[in-house]
């Protein structure tokens, strides 16, 4: 089994997704707690501006560092490291679609699978899901991903053996 999934086509960028270092990005999602948590929509631009600023300030104050590394140099306490090795793991599936680009025409998304094809529109398929690690293991059965939709209400019956992803 791969543990790629490539993104194809009626899109201006052609994307292979790799899971297995999803587990160091920001984005991830807790799924033991997530479909529980109640989610406030947050505006990306204005926390883009606020994050910003708040560099800009720094710089003002303390100088430039070069390189800029304060985000890239994590250190992971006791506590994080135990959560990221026994935790189950998710990430939202809309970064990745607006990275490659759909073309303006594309109007679904269609994981294409073991077991068939599953498609969504393409407003929906941006809430939906990836999870990638369960209980701190990757996906090695019926991964590299599994797809949950938006309320987690397939859970216990994901899509799974996601084989790539093909925008029409």
């Amino acid at each position: 089994m791969e543990f790629i999934v490539p993104f194809k086509g009626e899109v201006k960028f052609k994307l292979i997704l790799d899971p297995t270092v999803w587990i160091f990005d920001d984005r991830k999602l807790n799924l033991e707690t997530y479909f529980q948590e109640e989610r406030i929509a947050k505006d990306e631009l204005e926390e883009y501006k606020r994050g910003m600023g708040e560099h800009w300030s720094r710089e003002i104050m303390e100088g430039s560092t070069v390189p800029p590394t304060l985000n890239s140099e994590k250190t992971y306490k006791s506590k994080e490291k135990k959560e990221m090795l026994t935790g189950t793991f998710g990430i939202l599936f809309k970064p990745f679609l607006l990275n490659a680009e759909p073309r303006e025409h594309a109007k679904r998304v269609v994981f294409e699978t073991l077991n068939g094809e599953f498609e969504f529109p393409i407003e929906h398929a941006e809430q939906l899901i990836f999870k990638f690690s369960d209980h701190g293991k990757p996906l090695k059965e019926n991964g590299p991903v599994h797809v949950l939709l938006p309320d987690g209400s397939n859970q216990e019956n994901p899509i799974t053996d996601i084989q790539a992803i093909r925008v029409e």
